[in-house]
C-alpha cells in the first residue's frame, strides 16, 4: 500500500497519541507513588514533633511570681497621680504578678529557668503539666548568664526529669521547637529552626555572652522554657527576643545552662573562673592572622595580669588560644564563657599557637574577683597597626630611677615618656610610663636598638612586648614601606 503524505501525518498523529496515552497509563501510579511517599514522611515528620511535645512537656513547668510593690514604686505611683484624690492612694498597692517556664533538672524537685523570671519574687508558685501546684524557693541565680534554680518546697514523687543535650553538637539548620507559656498560654509548642549559634553582646555583659539563635517563636512567658531538638533534648533555656513577632529568638547553650545550674545546685551560687588576659581587638587579631599566613582561628592574648592565673603559668602575650580543654574558641566571647564555666582551682589545658608552632599550657583559673575593673592596653585604632619610623613615641633608656617612678621591678628596657595624642603610636594604645622590654623576641635596652630592630623586622610585622602597671603587654609593628 502506498502511503500519501496526508496518511503519513495521520499515522504519526495517531502513534503520537498512543505514546502519549502509555505514557499516561505508566507514569499516573508513578505520580500517586511519589506523592505517597511525600504524604509518608511528612506524616513522619508530624508524628516526631508529636511525640516530642508530648514526651518533653511533663518536665516543664508553669511558673506564677508574687512580687510586692514596694516603698520606692507606691511613691512614684503617688506621685505620677498627684492630681487624684487621696483615698485613692489609701492601702497597699496589689502585688504584681509575673509568669515564666522552666525545665525539671532533678527529681529532687530542682528547676531550671532564667533569673528575671523570678527576681525580686516573694512567692513562687510551679504548676506542674498534670495540674499539680506546689510552693518553691530560689535556690541561686546568676543574672549575667540569666540562670536561675528554684526548688520545689516539699517532696514531691513522679517528676519527669528533661534531658539536657550536648548544646556543642547543634547544627545551624536543624529544627528546634520551643514549649512554654506564652501570654499564659500554657504548654503552647511552637517549631523553626537553630537560625545562628554563638550569638554574643547581647545584653552587654561581661561574659558568658554565648546565646543560640532561633525562630521557633517565642514571647513572654516562654522565659526559662526549653528549646528542644527532634530527640526530645534541651538544647537551650528560651530567655530572650528582639522585637515581638520577628522570629529572632535567644536561648541560653544547654551546656552553659547545665554547668551553672550544677554549681547553684551544689552551692546555692556560681562564681564565675577567669585567667586575667586581655585579648586583642580585630585589628591585631587580623594583623596576626596575616603574619600566621591567615590560617589560624583563635583568640590573641594582648596582655597578662600581674595578679590573674595566667601570670602563674607559661601563657604570653602574643599566643593565639585555639582550644580550651579541647574545645576549640574563635572569639573573646567564647573564650570567656569557656573559662567562666571552669571550676576554680582545677587545672585546665590551653592549645596556643606561638611563632606558628602549637603548643599545650596549663593554667588554673580562679574565682574571678568581684568589682573587677579591667586595666588592659587598648589594642588598635584608626591606624590598622602600621607605625612609621615618627610614630609618635618620646623614648628613654630604662634606669634604676626611672624603674623606681614607673614601678617597674624589670633592670633593662626602653621607657615611653611622652606620646603626641595625634601620633599613630598613640592610637595604637602606647601611654607615658609603658616599658618596652623586647621586639621579636630579643631584648632591647635603649631608643635606637627599638628603632632598629623595628626595620630589621619581617613585612609581617615586629612583635613588641612591654609592661604597664605590672601587666605584660604585646603590639604587632608593622612598618609603612617606604
Amino acid at each position: 500500500m502506498k502511503l500519501t503524505l496526508n496518511s503519513m501525518r495521520f499515522v504519526r498523529t495517531q502513534l503520537a497519541a498512543a505514546v502519549v496515552a502509555g505514557l499516561a497509563v505508566v507514569s499516573q501510579p508513578q505520580i500517586i507513588a511519589k506523592d505517597a511517599e511525600a504524604l509518608s514522611l511528612a506524616r513522619q515528620l508530624n508524628k516526631a514533633f508529636i511525640e516530642v511535645a508530648e514526651s518533653v512537656s511533663p518536665s516543664v513547668v508553669v511558673i506564677t511570681v508574687t512580687q510586692k510593690s514596694n516603698a520606692e514604686e507606691t511613691e512614684a505611683f503617688q506621685r505620677y497621680f498627684r492630681f487624684m484624690p487621696p483615698e485613692m492612694f489609701e492601702g497597699e498597692m496589689q502585688p504584681r504578678q509575673g509568669m515564666g517556664s522552666g525545665i525539671i533538672v532533678r527529681d529532687e524537685g530542682y528547676i531550671l529557668t532564667n533569673s528575671h523570671v523570678v527576681d525580686k519574687a516573694d512567692k513562687i508558685r510551679v504548676r506542674l503539666s498534670d495540674g499539680r501546684e506546689f510552693d518553691a524557693e530560689v535556690r541561686g541565680t546568676y543574672p549575667t548568664a540569666d540562670i536561675a534554680v528554684i526548688k520545689l518546697k516539699e517532696k514531691v514523687d513522679k517528676l519527669t526529669v528533661a534531658k539536657l543535650a550536648d548544646s556543642d553538637k547543634v547544627r545551624v539548620g536543624e529544627f528546634a521547637i520551643a514549649i512554654g507559656a506564652p501570654f499564659e498560654l500554657d504548654y503552647s509548642v511552637t517549631f523553626g529552626h537553630v537560625s545562628a549559634k554563638g550569638r554574643g553582646n547581647l545584653t552587654g555583659g561581661p561574659e558568658l555572652q554565648d546565646f543560640i539563635q532561633t525562630d521557633a517563636s517565642i514571647n513572654f512567658g516562654n522565659s526559662g522554657g526549653p528549646l528542644v531538638n527532634l530527640d526530645g533534648e534541651v538544647i537551650g533555656i528560651n530567655s530572650m527576643i528582639r522585637g515581638v513577632g520577628t522570629g529572632i529568638g535567644f536561648a541560653i547553650p544547654s551546656n552553659v545552662a547545665r554547668e551553672i545550674g550544677d554549681h547553684i545546685i551544689t552551692n546555692g551560687k556560681f562564681t564565675p573562673s577567669w585567667l586575667g588576659i586581655g585579648m586583642a581587638q580585630q585589628q591585631q587579631m587580623h594583623a596576626f592572622k596575616e603574619a600566621n599566613d591567615g590560617t589560624v582561628e583563635g583568640v590573641l592574648v594582648q596582655s597578662i595580669r600581674p595578679d590573674g592565673p595566667a601570670s602563674r603559668s607559661k601563657l604570653e602575650p602574643g599566643d593565639i588560644i585555639t582550644k580550651v580543654d579541647g574545645r576549640s574558641v574563635t572569639s573573646g566571647q567564647q573564650l570567656k564563657a569557656e573559662v567562666a564555666r571552669k571550676t576554680p582551682g582545677k587545672e585546665t589545658t590551653l592549645e596556643v599557637v606561638r611563632d606558628g608552632k602549637t603548643v599545650k599550657v596549663k593554667v588554673t583559673p580562679e574565682p574571678m574577683p568581684e568589682n573587677l575593673t579591667a586595666n588592659f592596653p587598648r589594642s588598635g585604632g584608626k591606624s590598622r597597626g602600621i607605625v612609621p619610623a615618627n610614630d609618635g613615641l618620646t623614648l628613654k633608656a630604662l634606669t634604676p630611677d626611672l624603674a623606681k617612678e614607673y614601678g617597674v621591678d624589670v633592670s633593662e628596657g626602653v621607657v615611653v615618656t611622652d606620646v603626641d595624642e595625634t601620633s599613630l603610636g598613640a592610637r595604637l594604645g602606647f601611654q607615658p610610663g609603658d616599658v618596652i622590654t623586647e621586639v621579636n623576641g630579643e631584648s632591647v635596652s635603649s631608643p635606637k636598638e627599638f628603632r632598629q630592630a623595628l626595620k630589621g623586622s619581617k613585612s609581617s610585622g615586629a612583635k613588641v612586648k612591654y609592661l604597664r602597671d605590672g601587666a605584660r603587654s604585646m603590639l604587632l609593628y608593622k612598618l609603612r614601606s617606604e
